[in-house]
Parts: C-alpha cells; sequence; structure tokens
C-alpha cells in the first residue's frame, strides 16, 4: 500500500462543505478520511492529531484546512 502524504487527494467533484461535521467535537469538517466503504470527518485539529494513526490505513485523504486560511485573509 502506498503512503498518504500530506498532500490533498481531491475527488473529481467532492468538497466538503458547511453541513460536514467532525465526528469527534461537531465542528465543521476540513479533513476527510475514506478507510475502504467507509469515512470519517475531523476538523482541522482533530484531523491532525489523528493523522499518524490513519495514514497507515486510510486508502484516500482530503484535507480542505487550506481554506481556514483562505477565510481569514478574504
Amino acid at each position: 500500500m502506498s503512503q498518504i502524504t500530506e498532500e490533498t487527494v481531491e475527488r473529481d467533484s467532492y468538497q466538503l462543505t458547511a453541513s460536514d461535521r467532525c465526528d469527534s467535537c461537531g465542528a465543521q469538517a476540513y479533513i476527510r478520511v475514506a478507510i475502504g466503504d467507509s469515512e470519517l470527518l475531523f476538523c482541522a485539529h482533530h484531523g491532525r492529531r489523528h493523522q499518524e494513526k490513519l495514514e497507515a490505513i486510510a486508502t484516500e485523504w482530503l484535507d480542505e484546512s487550506s481554506r481556514l486560511l483562505e477565510s481569514n485573509n478574504a
């Protein structure tokens, strides 16, 4: 299995929205982790907290946390 990096893995038409919520705390999700047919959604904080463990088993990693910086600079 190839190693997942911090680079964003993008689906053609998939983007997280404000209605996608972190599975840990309920905040807006910016990270989506696919593990087989299942998915986990995380805010940037919890995504980073669990990243090391999840990278070993993730089949896909979508990280849109850079959008947090875009909204702060607008």
